[in-house]
């Protein structure tokens, strides 16, 4: 059964704030290459999905699983709400001095462009603020276990709408975001 299109664009949405915070943090973390477009994204999300099916059904070969692993790299797949994701991505954003957006909601809205902000209005990007800093939560119920559920209830509650640049390319008024340097 196929996602609905608003899932696919969310799942894409998510792929880019990923990569912005991953590009503010820079070092280590910081993305390999350029911000994947959307058609970018959905060929090679089209090409996981295949090589994820193949596992299931037949198993794969150690390339096929290599290439499995550096697609789901490239995508950030899980980046937001795999819990040992967030966690190894905290760690190694500590090591590199971690950045301001990864706790505080002022500098997370400064990852969005200037024509996001104003496609949400400042309730908009309080609730993608909250909903994003909530899934860094999800590295911390190891220790709580209650925390987990706790952290998932914020999160599906504050599920941002879609808002990207990307996902609005006729609008006027389009610029990159203050806190990342373009790619």
């Amino acid at each position: 059964m196929a996602a609905p299109v608003s899932e696919l664009l969310s799942e894409f949405q998510g792929y880019v704030l990923a990569y912005r915070v991953r590009a503010a943090v820079g070092g280590r973390v910081a993305p390999a290459g350029p911000q994947l477009g959307l058609a970018e994204y959905a060929g090679l999300r089209l090409e996981r999905q295949t090589l994820a099916r193949s596992l299931i059904r037949q198993g794969m070969n150690p390339a096929q699983m290599r290439r499995l692993d550096d697609l789901s790299d490239t995508l950030m797949f899980g980046f937001w709400l795999n819990p040992a994701e967030v966690a190894a991505f905290l760690r190694a954003a500590i090591r590199e001095g971690s950045h301001p957006a990864l706790g505080e909601p002022r500098a997370f809205a400064a990852l969005l462009t200037p024509s996001e902000r104003l496609r949400l209005g400042e309730a908009g990007v309080q609730r993608v603020c909250t909903h994003h800093l909530a899934c860094f939560t999800l590295a911390a119920p190891m220790l709580d276990p209650d925390g987990l559920s706790t952290a998932f209830t914020l999160i599906e509650a504050t599920q941002p709408p879609l808002f990207l640049d990307e996902l609005h390319p006729d609008e006027p008024g389009r610029t990159e975001p203050s806190g990342v340097a373009p790619s």
